[in-house]
């Protein structure tokens, strides 16, 4: 023997909706967790899940009255909202065909000018060359950026900090006698 297979989320949305559609009554909570299992073959464990999907989504109304929440879905409104529905789509298809009868035009008119020929060609060719030119000279201009005076500069700088504090360690480690210390270096000025 098999298992009965279980109601799916969407058949039991469309089942709850049904509820509301047939009856056009306004319910509490345990009013619909007693008739959707009843009736629709809902598990009373899911009716809480799927009614608030069906809130969340708005397909049906909620409000609360003193202590209670009641809960309705009127057929009217569900075919009221799917012309809403319908008219914005129509709305967006039709924004949209107009964007693309728009870009068509503009492929149109930049093709204007740019037909195949010997002279465009020619030119064409050029670029191409000119590009590659403009590439062998940068790697060129690369290859000689170290004799330029900028990055010659911003190289002594560094090695000028350096050649301080390799002097100032040397007289700590090579002159036992005169005391010279880290501190007392960089109090000197002699790290720069």
């Amino acid at each position: 023997m098999s298992k009965k297979k279980g109601l799916s989320f969407e058949e039991k949305r469309a089942r709850m909706m049904e509820i509301f559609f047939e009856t056009k009554d306004v319910f509490q909570l345990k009013d619909i967790e007693k008739i959707a299992p009843k009736e629709k073959g809902i598990t009373s464990m899911s009716v809480k899940e799927i009614l608030q999907s069906l809130v969340d989504d708005g397909m049906v109304d909620t409000d609360r009255i003193g202590t209670s929440n009641y809960f309705w879905a009127f057929p009217s409104k569900a075919l009221h909202a799917r012309k809403r529905k319908l008219e914005e789509l129509e709305s967006q298809f039709a924004e949209s065909s107009q964007k693309k009868e728009a870009l068509q035009k503009s492929i149109q008119k930049s093709k204007i000018g740019r037909e195949d020929t010997a002279e465009r060609a020619a030119l064409m060719e050029e670029l191409a060359a000119l590009r590659q030119k403009k590439e062998q000279l940068k790697a060129e201009i690369d290859k000689y950026r170290e004799c330029d005076p900028d990055v010659v500069e911003e190289m002594r700088l560094p090695s000028h900090l350096f050649a301080g504090r390799a002097r100032c360690w040397g007289r700590v480690f090579g002159e036992k006698t005169d005391g010279c210390s880290h501190t007392s270096c960089l109090q000197r000025g002699e790290h720069l």
